[in-house]
């Protein structure tokens, strides 16, 4: 129906991520707190990340078709997937973690781009692309933490005006990595608070 990918049975059977989650990184917890052993002690330049479902093995294959194998109407269920599971963010506008190039140029296309426009319709948010890439990187794929952050550490500049608060999007959280370098040059750029939303989060058992 309407153009979309996934049917109403497969999206209502994803891994919906519910409470209690960790109030700065949204990992599921065994009770409310404000910082989990995920994400304690680390240097984190967003105020909040939610996930709209579980990266679970159903889900890397949904990402998979709709990242690497053409399928790119996904992007629009996966923001109706977040907007039914997430709330919207006190934000004026919606921003996108960028593409690296070289991949845009094998994919013929950015899926998380293609996610920020749907969502920030469904949400009645500006989408503005605030921020380049300084660099390429590596793929963070496989990568261990601390490779993670100093891969992606000063990949991103912030371009125009930033608003005072901003949603980040990108498709999968599994570290905090990227979202935490792209939200840092959002900060330094002038926005006081940066909260996180993806269609999916890793989870760490």
């Amino acid at each position: 129906m309407g153009g979309t990918q996934l049917c109403t049975a497969c999206r209502a059977a994803l891994p919906r991520l519910e409470p209690p989650l960790c109030e700065r990184c949204g990992a599921p917890t065994a009770w409310p707190v404000r910082r989990c052993r995920e994400c304690a002690g680390r240097r984190l330049a967003f105020a909040s990340a939610r996930a709209a479902v579980a990266y679970d093995a159903v889900v890397r294959v949904l990402v998979a078709g709709w990242k690497e194998r053409g399928l790119r109407r996904l992007a629009d269920d996966a923001a109706a997937v977040v907007a039914e599971r997430v709330g919207v963010p006190a934000a004026r506008a919606l921003t996108y973690v960028p593409p690296d190039e070289h991949r845009r140029l094998e994919r013929g296309h950015h899926p998380v781009e293609r996610l920020a426009w749907a969502l920030a319709a469904l949400w009645e948010l500006p989408c503005d692309p605030l921020l380049v890439r300084t660099r390429p990187s590596k793929r963070q794929r496989g990568l261990p933490l601390a490779e993670r952050r100093q891969n992606v550490a000063g990949s991103f500049r912030a371009t125009g005006a930033v608003p005072a608060a901003v949603v980040l999007l990108d498709d999968v959280y599994t570290t905090g990595a990227t979202v935490s370098a792209a939200a840092s040059a959002l900060r330094a750029a002038g926005a006081r608070r940066v909260e996180v939303v993806t269609f999916a989060r890793t989870l760490r058992l």
